[in-house]
């Protein structure tokens, strides 16, 4: 049973650091393309990051570049997300999520808004930038 568990969400500062975990069972992480989305109030959900499944190539959104850093531990099953120099634009419940199918390559920018009915979610992590 394919699972995927978000933790590290918090209330932090403008300037501060977080760094989320998405914790996997259920798979074999490196075969599928993990990304992080977010969804502020209001909003629709946006893509942050992705991990490919394919060369290791990671991806971000303009907003977080640069920021931001997304990295894997395929023996742990666990993906991260280092989030530095948050704002408060970045307030926003985080998930992580798998893609359905393995090796799918679509983990570039312009494949994210297809993955809402082609993923497996997590339940969300609410990260909360206020001072």
């Amino acid at each position: 049973q394919v699972q995927l568990v978000e933790s590290g969400g918090g209330l932090v500062r403008p300037g501060g650091s977080l760094r989320l975990s998405c914790t996997t069972s259920g798979f074999i992480l490196g075969e599928y393309d993990v990304g992080w989305f977010r969804q502020a109030p209001g909003k629709e959900r946006e893509g942050v990051s992705c991990f490919s499944s394919t060369g290791g190539n990671v991806y971000y959104s303009d907003s977080v570049k640069g920021r931001f850093t997304i990295s894997r531990d395929n023996h742990k099953g666990t993906v991260y997300l280092q989030m530095n120099s948050l704002k408060p634009e970045d307030t926003a419940v985080y998930y992580c999520a798998r893609h359905l199918t393995r090796w799918s390559q679509s983990c570039e920018p312009r494949s994210w808004s297809r993955w809402g009915e082609s993923a497996y979610w997590g339940q969300g992590t609410q990260v909360t930038v206020s001072s």
